[in-house]
């Protein structure tokens, strides 16, 4: 069939991800919040990933993650957990 292989009104997952996020079917922020440790003293703070400003830790005052342009950049060191969208 060639250009009408895929069903416009059924997108597939893939095709969904890769688009802008006002052009996807059901429009969705490409942003979360995460959980992110502490790599001194294990603390959890919540961090924006589109934090614009320096996240620091709240027990060891540590630097967890800098902004860049878009997304924040975790220092090295940091584990980090996606927040479940509700």
């Amino acid at each position: 069939m060639g250009f009408f292989d895929s069903d416009l009104s059924y997108p597939t997952v893939r095709t969904e991800r890769m688009k802008h996020k006002r052009r996807r079917l059901v429009q969705g922020p490409n942003s979360y919040f995460m959980d992110v440790k502490c790599p001194g003293c294990k603390n959890i703070t919540v961090v924006y990933s589109h934090a614009t400003s320096e996240v620091k830790c709240n027990g060891c005052a540590t630097m967890l993650c800098r902004p860049t342009g878009g997304k924040a950049i975790l220092v090295t060191g940091c584990g980090f957990r996606k927040k479940p969208d509700h």
